[in-house]
This record gives C-alpha cells, structure tokens and sequence, in this order.
C-alpha cells in the first residue's frame, strides 16, 4: 500500500534529528519523534522503514507513526518535535484584567441577602449585571476565582492546620515496636 504521508527529510533535517538523539538532553517524546522520522525517511540517505517496523523498534504503535508522518508532511519538522503544540484557535478572554479584579472583590464582598455564601452562578450573573457582559459561565468564574487563589464564600485557603490526634491507645502500648514480646499495661 502506498503512503499517503511521505517522510522525506533534508540534509540539515536529518542532521538536526540526529542529534537530537545522540544528545539525550531533549525530551523524550521529542527524541522518539525524531528517531521515527530518521526511520521514516524515504529520502536518499534515509533507510525508509515501514510503519510496523518503526513501531516495533521503536516501542510504539503503528498508527502513533503514521500521525507523526502526518505531522511531519503538514505541518514541518519544528511542529513535529514540538511536545506540545496547542490549540488550532485562539479564544478571546471573556474578562479582562479589571474585570478579573471586579469578580474577585465581589466574590469577597458579603454574599446577596438571603444567602450564606456567593455560589458560582449568582456571581456569574450578578458579573453580567454590573459589567454589562452577554454572558458569563460559572466555569469562567470558577476558572477566574482558582487564578486568583480563592473560592467564593470560603473562610480559608482550603488548607486546614494540623492538630496532634489524641492516642486511641490510652494507657496501653499497642504499636508495632512496643509489641514485640507482648502488649503491657503502661503505669504513669
């Protein structure tokens, strides 16, 4: 079967993936990417193995090489070492900075009458009110409020201090190193 995905890599290509793999200091899922392309190469210099071959030498599946090949032919060798690349489209921030600042007084401020604390969805709503907004999620708020180190309505940070637990033992010494012959009565 032909392939769809060519892998045909430049000198300077190839020279930039092998050393990738003699240095040992990228990522790994970077080296692994650039030993399946130096395997994949179909170029003159490049021995242009098959996918089943390159994942079984190289520990992978053979559809994982087919989509670094893919990759490779669409997008170039950069996007292809590249661990992470993100998503395709950019998404406008539906707050801003003194809109974030805005959400988290508010979530600061005591919560509406009638209420114990501010919940996600009444500060959403009450945002879309004050800062005439079309819309605001509870996840926004929620995502906004984590960014800010705070959640609606807690007294704390969420860590609670720790405090000694009480022996359930009482007078008796039951721990492991204390029993090695027998448990015994502790007279204090």
């Amino acid at each position: 079967m032909r392939k769809k995905y060519v892998v045909q890599l430049s000198p300077e290509e190839r020279e930039r993936c092998t050393e990738l793999v003699r240095s040992g200091a990228a990522p790994a899922r970077t080296v692994m990417h650039a030993r399946i392309l130096l395997k994949a190469d179909s170029s003159a210099d490049g021995p242009g193995w098959t996918d089943a071959a390159i994942a079984e030498a190289v520990e992978v599946s053979a559809i994982t090489v087919g989509k670094i090949r893919q990759r490779f032919v669409t997008e170039g060798l950069d996007a292809t070492l590249k661990h992470y690349r993100g998503p395709n489209r950019e998404y406008r921030h539906k707050l801003d900075g003194r809109q974030e600042a805005h959400l988290l007084a508010l979530a600061h401020s005591p919560p509406p009458e009638g209420r114990r604390r501010w919940s996600l969805r009444v500060l959403a709503d009450r945002m879309v009110v004050l800062e005439d907004l079309d819309s605001l999620s509870p996840m926004t708020v929620s995502r906004t409020l984590r960014r800010g180190h705070r959640s609606p309505g807690a007294g704390s940070n969420g860590a609670s201090p720790r405090t000694p637990a009480a022996s359930s033992c009482g007078g008796w010494k039951t721990c492991w190193t204390c029993t090695i012959a027998r448990t015994i009565r502790v007279s204090r």
